[in-house]
């Protein structure tokens, strides 16, 4: 299966309310991060000029995507791969926030979450170096993992500035790019003084207020099939982000093996678990986006305990021989009925 930039591995789907009727809205949507964005908004909120808004959200991303991708040769992620410098070097703010944040979440999740996973990414064919046909050897996967752990990263923002004392680290935010770009132009809708809208990217969303019938947002969970669209169940919510990590539909098979995108840097390969999605309810995008494929990596158990212990708020579908077992964390509580 091939891999884009960016695509959401699980499209959590958005239902404009319980009933399936679609009141009037404004919708802005566009192409980004080899994805697709769309901002709806109820049609009684006062938007000044919407094609004014259109132009600034897409130079905002095109902002973003110019800073974090890992496909744009000049981004300024890319410019900082191909660096081999170990000393400090300057950066943008936002640049600097980010992976300031993702270290963060890294550390929390015992290093689940790593943006230096790159080079295990791209070697199992899931980055912008091609897609993989066969599994690599373990000489292979010795070697990457050798230029691989967060640790060897460094920030220091308020310069801002960051180094890294392998000289070929190489950082991938594929995890984390989306789920932020949805917060900042959350913060833009934020800043014209709207108070209901839903942003969405490749399935990461964060939501403000109600939607056109005024109820709370409804967003379905989908269930983890390779070869269906279907829905698991359905969440009402405010005022929160939610985001899925899955290991269907990015993928490759081999000798009757399937081989996942998601990839333990413990083991320098893909999880081979039962855990097919989790479902990461927060405060921000970025937070679940990247806390999400954090509790994918570790697992069913790991993942839930994890969660748990953390007061994070997911829900977890696991394979079983008589189909998909649900397991939730005492924080997912939605804000209204679930289906």
């Amino acid at each position: 299966m091939r891999h884009l930039p960016y695509v959401a591995l699980t499209i959590v789907a958005l239902l404009s309310s319980a009933c399936g009727n679609e009141p009037a809205v404004l919708e802005l949507n566009g192409s980004t991060m080899g994805t697709r964005f769309s901002i709806k908004v109820p049609a009684d909120e006062h938007v000044p000029d919407a094609g004014l808004l259109q132009q600034q959200i897409d130079a905002m991303l095109a902002r973003i995507e110019g800073t974090m991708s890992t496909y744009i040769i000049d981004s300024e992620l890319s410019l900082f791969n191909i660096s081999e410098s170990t000393d400090w070097q300057p950066v943008s703010a936002e640049f600097c926030l980010s992976v300031e944040e993702s270290l963060a979440i890294s550390a929390l999740s015992g290093g689940a979450f790593d943006i230096t996973v790159g080079p295990l990414v791209n070697l199992w064919g899931f980055g912008p170096d091609g897609t993989a046909v066969r599994p690599p050897s373990d000489e292979q996967i010795n070697a990457a993992r050798a230029r691989v752990g967060y640790g060897h990263l460094q920030t220091d923002c308020a310069k801002p500035a960051m180094r890294k004392n392998l000289p070929d680290l190489y950082i991938d935010l594929s995890a984390y790019a989306k789920g932020y770009a949805v917060d900042r132009i959350a913060e833009l809708l934020d800043e014209q003084g709207l108070e209901d809208y839903l942003v969405e990217i490749g399935g990461e969303l964060r939501m403000r207020g109600h939607n056109a019938a005024r109820e709370l947002w409804a967003v379905a969970i989908e269930e983890p099939l390779d070869d269906a669209r279907r829905v698991h169940s359905v969440v009402h919510l405010t005022d929160r982000a939610v985001a899925t990590s899955g290991d269907y539909r990015n993928f490759f098979e081999f000798d009757k093996q399937r081989y996942s995108h998601t990839i333990d840097t413990r083991t320098g390969r893909p999880v081979t678990h039962s855990l097919a999605s989790v479902t990461v309810i927060a405060d921000t995008a970025a937070y679940a986006d990247a806390m999400a494929t954090a509790l994918m990596v570790l697992g069913p158990e790991e993942g839930l305990q994890l969660a748990t212990s953390r007061g994070i708020a997911a829900l977890f579908l696991v394979r079983t021989e008589a189909g998909f077992s649900e397991h939730v964390t005492p924080a997912f509580v939605p804000e209204g009925p679930t289906t």
